[in-house]
Order: structure tokens, then C-alpha cells, then sequence
């Protein structure tokens, strides 16, 4: 898995970038989806770049960062929201679930520091932007909304096209950056995609 160390200020800036991608995702709105209570919106994308390209617990917390602007008042989430009064609504749940979908996505696309892989970045994107945070955000807002968690779920399926949709960019935009700046990911996961003849050679009985 993915080593956790201690961040340099590369690591912190890369933090904070992702964290200005999120807001950025939320400048076109949300779109209500059948009138339900939790609408639409572009930076579910955010959620699942930042765990294919940070990793797990630099894309965690580039969420987590975005979402503790968006506690101090910032209106960044879409539609211009902010505030504390987000945190206990019915999207309380779905914004919570970013933090660890963020992480399950980094997780299975940055296994072992191994280089991403279409099939495995878009795997991590579907798991864990979309699974993980439905499993988090569905029954927060049963509970909010006092409905069936059954009926809750279901209103839900509204999402997939969506979120399928969400898989397929962020899987493209992750393997085109990969590819044109490799270092993006990480001097960890950069380094191992060298080839095997270009690593230092070391005594074939020593492990």
C-alpha cells in the first residue's frame, strides 16, 4: 500500500491545489435531480481526482481541507453554500463520504505505489467516488429526512449516469496527466514506474 510519511511543502502544495479544484468544480452549481434534497454536482470529479492523483491520505486531505473552508463560511460547495448549516442537512452525509472515498479511491489506484493503471484508476473512481460515499451519505440523509432508507437508496439510483460518467473523466484526465507529468502523482509512485534496468543493481541474495 501506499507509504504514509511526513508531507514536504510539495506534498502541501499539491494539497491545496486540489482543494482550489473542488471550489472551482462547484462554480457551475448543482442540479436538482427529481426535486430530491441532495442535488447534483460537479465536484464528486474533485473527490475522485484527488485520490487517484494524491494517493489516500494526501487526497483525504485535500478534501478534508476544502471541507473545513467550507465549515469556516466559505460558500464553496455548489450553489454557493457554506457554512455549518451544510454539515447537518441532508447532503451532510454525501459530504463526509468525500473525505473517505477520497482515500478508497487513492487506495486501490496507488496500491502498493504502483504505477495507475486504466482498469484500477477506473475501478478506484467508481468505488470509491461513488460506492463509498453513497454508503456514507444515503442513510445520513434517511436519517435527516426521516424516509425509509429503502426509498432513500433508491431515489439515489438518479445519481449513477452521472457518477458513471464522473468515473470516465477523472480516469482519462488521471492517465493523460500520468502520462504527460508522472511527478504529479508523487516522487513514489514517479519513481516506480522506471524501468527495472534503470534501478540500481543490488546483490541477487541480500533482501
Amino acid at each position: 500500500m501506499e507509504r504514509r510519511r511526513g508531507l514536504d511543502t510539495r506534498d502541501v502544495t499539491r494539497i491545496v491545489v486540489f482543494a482550489a479544484i473542488l471550489a472551482v468544480l462547484g462554480i457551475p452549481g448543482a442540479i436538482p435531480v427529481f426535486g430530491g434534497a441532495v442535488p447534483i454536482t460537479a465536484q464528486t470529479l474533485g473527490v475522485m481526482l484527488a485520490g487517484a492523483i494524491l494517493g489516500r491520505w494526501r487526497g483525504a486531505a485535500a478534501v478534508t481541507l476544502f471541507l473545513v473552508l467550507v465549515l469556516a463560511g466559505l460558500p464553496l460547495l455548489s450553489g454557493g453554500r457554506g457554512g455549518a448549516g451544510v454539515f447537518v442537512g441532508p447532503s451532510a452525509g454525501f459530504l463526509f463520504g468525500w473525505i473517505a472515498g477520497a482515500f478508497v479511491v487513492g487506495a486501490i489506484v496507488r496500491f502498493g505505489n504502483r504505477p495507475p493503471t486504466w482498469w484500477r484508476t477506473a475501478l478506484g473512481c467508481f468505488i470509491g467516488g461513488a460506492l463509498v460515499v453513497y454508503a456514507v451519505g444515503i442513510p445520513v440523509q434517511a436519517l435527516v429526512t426521516r424516509l425509509p432508507l429503502a426509498k432513500t437508496a433508491l431515489s439515489s439510483a438518479a445519481f449513477l449516469p452521472g457518477d458513471l460518467l464522473k468515473v470516465v473523466i477523472a480516469a482519462a484526465v488521471a492517465m493523460a496527466l500520468w502520462r504527460a507529468y508522472p511527478r504529479a502523482f508523487g516522487a513514489e509512485t514517479a519513481a516506480a514506474s522506471r524501468p527495472q534496468a534503470a534501478r540500481p543493481k543490488t546483490d541477487a541474495g541480500v533482501r
